[in-house]
């Protein structure tokens, strides 16, 4: 399980590094900086969904979560929003170098 947590991390990483990276891009030939937002890269990859997101957390779980919390997630620079799950959940499932050690011998 751990590991299927650590691969979830590193595509998360993977990702927002790719957005930083195109961030910076844009940086470098405008000017200013200007990061994608999760809402945006969300509206970019499935307009439907992000659609159908709104009145179903709304109604179906609370009103508040989707106002301020998720649109304050959707405001969020899309690099963040998925590096910092993806760097906390490889810090949480690191490697544990003793147990290893112990089962070889070594």
């Amino acid at each position: 399980m751990r590991t299927g947590f650590r691969v979830i991390g590193w595509i998360l990483t993977g990702l927002a590094a790719a957005l930083l990276a195109r961030d910076l891009f844009v940086l470098a030939q405008t000017g200013r900086w200007a990061p994608i937002d999760t809402g945006a890269l969300w509206w970019w990859l499935h307009p439907t969904s992000l659609q159908l997101a709104e009145p179903a957390i709304a109604r179906h779980v609370h009103p508040v979560l989707w106002d301020p919390v998720m649109l304050t997630v959707l405001l969020s620079p899309a690099c963040l929003v998925l590096g910092v799950p993806g760097l906390l959940l490889l810090l949480v499932t690191g490697r544990r170098r003793g147990r290893r050690s112990r089962r070889f011998g070594g």
